[in-house]
């Protein structure tokens, strides 16, 4: 984007997300170089509030696209690959898409996407390092629970120096216990997480992008195509001043019938995990536990 200029003696610009200007005085040693910080006679000019609007507008933009990508990806769901061709030159949508793992038609169409055209399609750089064309109608992006191989995706990602736009092959996950209870339908590894105050607990809940259902965090969860209610406990806001964590357990769609433990698919199963995992993590912890 180039220079604006923004009354007699400056000039100013997106730059890497935020207005800058600079001087355009002949009178000025200083000119044609940036300001440290927006001078004050033209923080109000309309040419400096149109592009802090318009850096606002791009900041939305990018976790507009990256939260539909991270959807994608945890719901596994099919994605035309016209649709990836047509957004692929928006840079927002390139720093969310690039180097995704995506799955074509066959085991042999599995790699990182590294570019996307209407007319040839995607090209994914396979686990051989080879750049490969991906001519499938639709690919998917799967979730890391159902990605074959995991562990060499990872280990050729960090060959390669691959950076996601949005976390695929680094999301932690967790998978079923062999030995746990068949019919069990809740987990209690994670309770127990004391936070200062109800607020702080929702408040860490909804930064982490969860949602909160009466006395419960909860996240919805597109498993093998249906619904599933991810829910960790809380206790009451209004008999306790602190508050901890309860349980985690798994609902249907509606969220009146608990799931049991077959009836909970892998992706279900751990990204309910890692929402109970986080909300641990964020707990108060006491000083003499700090050390």
């Amino acid at each position: 984007m180039g220079w604006l200029a923004a009354g007699d003696a400056y000039e100013v610009a997106l730059v890497e997300g935020r207005v800058v200007a600079r001087s355009t005085s002949a009178r000025s040693p200083e000119q044609g170089t940036r300001e440290r910080a927006l001078p004050a006679e033209i923080r109000d000019r309309p040419e400096v509030l149109e592009l802090q609007r318009f850096a606002e507008w791009l900041d939305r933009h990018a976790a507009e696209c990256a939260a539909r990508v991270d959807r994608w990806m945890v719901s596994s769901l099919p994605v035309p690959t016209g649709l990836l061709a047509r957004v692929w030159p928006d840079e927002a949508w390139q720093t969310a898409l690039r180097d995704i793992v995506v799955v074509g038609d066959g085991a042999e169409q599995v790699g990182f996407l590294r570019d996307a055209d209407e007319a040839d399609g995607l090209r994914v750089v396979n686990l051989d390092g080879e750049t490969v064309r991906v001519s499938a109608p639709t690919v998917t992006m799967p979730h890391p629970v159902l990605l074959p191989g995991l562990e060499e995706l990872r280990a050729f990602a960090a060959e390669l120096g691959v950076v996601q736009g949005v976390e695929q092959i680094h999301r932690a996950t967790w998978r079923r216990p062999a030995g746990a209870d068949g019919a069990a339908g809740s987990v209690s590894e994670f309770a127990g997480a004391e936070y200062r105050s109800w607020f702080h607990l929702s408040a860490r809940a909804t930064s982490l992008g969860y949602r909160i259902s009466g006395s419960s965090v909860v996240d919805r969860i597109r498993d093998a195509g249906r619904i599933v209610t991810a829910s960790v406990g809380m206790s009451d806001p209004y008999t306790e001043e602190r508050a901890w964590t309860g349980s985690l357990s798994w609902h249907d769609e509606g969220g009146q019938r608990r799931l049991t433990g077959p009836e909970i698919g892998p992706v279900a199963w751990s990204e309910g995990m890692r929402m109970a995992a986080a909300l641990h993590a964020g707990r108060t912890v006491p000083a003499d536990d700090a050390r």
